[in-house]
């Protein structure tokens, strides 16, 4: 026998059921923030600030760009992974976020497990630039043969500790057995704009952020650290071809939600990202800045951040690599 209290359990039930899809269907209804976990004007920036201003044309709301710089972008993650999984906070994170756990062994958030993956939002390799007035150094040969003359007198910037900018020096100096200062600073953006202005020697950049004083002349290329040639600077050498033998390193940046975040709107971001990247304006402004169009979404690009963990992990063991 159906009883009253029966009735209003199967109506309640009914209206929460009707209510999950209608998620997706209204949202959102106001501005929606990106966490970028780096000071404005570096790689992430570049990256993150054009997709949103497409985002905004297809969502019908604002996306505003939150930056909150701070070692080697962890304490952007940190507060992305506390964020009120409403849909209306994403984080930008990048290949620097499967570096940290090697190096931050008491992070308070867990790259892997207090975020929902989206997408990959672009794959930019790093290129070797040094300012041209103070290094004379026009190919990798050269660099390599001032360093080893003058152990610690060339000093390199990096997005920060345990970056990948701070890492791909580390593996320079390895693997070309030279010794150089590490200058870390806040972001990507910092780094560059005192790479310019000729404060530091050079800086291992992700091609997003530095093409375009590349392309300027502002910045000297030597190499950019890639299987092939970028079609942003395509005067620059490989890696390989300029000497350097297994010296591949990209900074890619991708798109996460905070765990528990609504799988219909999840599934939403997922699916406009990837409309946005396939729009001319984007593909011809990741093309100008050298990365290729990014491919990996939902579990794919889980099951890659992982793989990148395990990877960065070995390599900060075996480069004996500390936070300074």
């Amino acid at each position: 026998m159906t009883t009253k209290r029966d009735l209003i359990l199967a109506t309640a039930a009914f209206a929460l059921l009707a209510a999950v899809p209608a998620v997706a269907e209204t949202w959102p209804t106001r501005p929606i923030t990106f966490i970028v976990p780096f000071p404005a004007g570096g790689g992430t920036d570049a990256f993150a600030r054009p997709l949103a201003a497409q985002l905004d044309q297809q969502l019908g709301q604002r996306i505003i760009i939150e930056n909150r710089g701070g070692a080697g972008g962890t304490v952007g993650a940190s507060a992305a992974s506390k964020a009120k999984p409403d849909g209306y906070t994403f984080f930008v994170g990048a290949a620097h976020h499967a570096i940290a756990p090697a190096l931050y062994p008491k992070l308070d958030y867990n790259i892997q497990t207090d975020f929902i993956p989206i997408a990959v939002i672009a794959q930019p390799p790093q290129v070797i630039v040094v300012h041209p007035g103070k290094v004379q150094a026009k190919t990798v040969a050269e660099l390599v043969d001032f360093a080893r003359k003058n152990p610690e007198k060339l000093n390199y910037a990096s997005a920060g500790n345990g970056t990948t900018h701070h890492l791909a020096g580390e593996l320079f100096q390895i693997s070309t057995k030279t010794k150089m200062t590490h200058v870390p600073y806040r972001g990507a953006g910092p780094a560059l704009q005192d790479t310019v202005a000729g404060q530091v020697d050079l800086l291992f950049d992700g091609l997003g952020s530095s093409a375009a004083q590349i392309q300027s002349g502002a910045l000297r290329a030597l190499a950019v650290a890639a299987p092939t040639r970028s079609e942003a600077v395509p005067d620059v050498p490989t890696a390989k071809e300029a000497g350097l033998e297994g010296f591949e390193v990209s900074t890619w940046y991708a798109l996460w939600a905070p765990k528990g975040t609504p799988p219909e709107i999840v599934t939403k971001m997922r699916d406009e990202v990837q409309k946005t990247l396939k729009t001319p304006a984007i593909e011809a402004a990741w093309k100008k800045n050298g990365s290729p169009m990014p491919t990996l979404t939902g579990e794919d690009f889980g099951k890659f951040v992982t793989a990148e963990v395990e990877r960065w992990g070995k390599v900060v063991k075996e480069a004996q690599v500390k936070l300074e």
